[in-house]
């Protein structure tokens, strides 16, 4: 039965819950796995079956990921950054969508670096003990999800400007955290010029130049640059936000009013609302929850309750 805020108890308390929970061991520089037996042992203590699969590449990841989600166990858990969270909101996104996954939801431990999609729900990425009460209450709640051809994405769908930021991102192995994605924005900044644009925003077309055009689900991408800072992944719309032709010296200047959604008050700023968008940006190459989705064109659409997540 679901309250009133739609969250819903994930047992019923007669019997424990299975938990299978798939874990980065590299995430927060070796911290996820320093921290996993605290983790298990709470999830055992509030009565739950948990059996943990530790992944040695992304690769694995995913195999796990996959495997986790038709074990038949209620939560599929993910222990690690963006790139866990990703592989697991997907996983089970595709199985709800296909009838297959009735009764499954999705747990988030973030301990990346970035932890956007976790973010985006309410979830503190630096409180991990708040983090494991509530995948140990197992209350969960239904959250819209961005569905791009046959992938799921929980946070922003990246094109343009902040797609090559984020390519050079991904290729960079120092330093850690957000101050990687600043030093790409850095080094892209110093010879990109606006890109043409073809979009279809409900059924409307238009073209047009701009530096970028992120498609949001939740607010933040980057390591919590809010970019789309009104999304609100219940809401049963994607949100658009375009940053029309400006001079690198004024794009420098808006980056850091990201972190607090500030920038948005820019005239250069255009934000919509819509069910459904199609981008093409010519040999331009599109991101979702930081990993690559494939060229553009690409055709984005809000799917309402897509998953249930287990949130406080």
């Amino acid at each position: 039965m679901s309250d009133p805020d739609g969250l819903t108890p994930a047992r019923d308390g007669s019997a424990p819950a299975s938990i299978a929970l798939v874990v980065n061991p590299t995430a927060a520089k070796g911290g996820a796995l320093t921290s996993l037996p605290r983790v298990t042992g709470r999830l055992r203590d509030a009565g739950h079956e948990v059996e943990v699969l530790l992944s040695r590449s992304p690769d694995e990841a995913a195999a796990l990921v996959d495997r986790a989600a038709t074990s038949g166990a209620g939560v599929l858990a993910v222990m690690g950054g963006d790139g866990m969270a990703h592989l697991g909101l997907d996983a089970v996104a595709r199985r709800t969508a296909a009838d297959l996954g009735a009764g499954l939801a999705l747990g988030l431990v973030p301990a990346g670096t970035g932890n956007d999609f976790a973010r985006g729900l309410g979830l503190d990425p630096h409180d991990l003990e708040a983090n494991v009460g509530v995948l140990a209450a197992a209350r969960t709640r239904a959250v819209d999800l961005l569905r791009v051809g046959e992938r799921w994405v929980g946070s922003v769908v990246a094109t343009g400007f902040d797609a090559l930021v984020n390519a050079r991102a991904n290729r960079m192995a120092w330093p850690r955290g957000s101050a990687r994605y600043t030093l790409a924005v850095l080094a892209e900044l110093r010879t990109f010029t606006p890109l043409r644009y073809s979009l279809v925003v409900d059924g409307t077309a238009r073209e047009l130049d701009a530096m970028f055009v992120s498609v949001g689900n939740t607010t933040s991408f980057g390591g919590g640059l809010r970019i789309c800072p009104q999304a609100d992944p219940y809401d049963g719309l994607l949100d658009v936000t375009i940053i029309h032709p400006v001079s690198r010296a004024r794009l420098l200047r808006l980056l850091p009013q990201m972190r607090s959604g500030r920038f948005a008050a820019d005239p250069c700023v255009e934000q919509l609302r819509a069910r459904s968008v199609r981008v093409a940006q010519g040999a331009g190459t599109a991101y979702g929850d930081g990993e690559e989705l494939g060229a553009t064109p690409v055709s984005v659409e809000l799917v309402p309750a897509a998953v249930r997540v287990c949130l406080p």
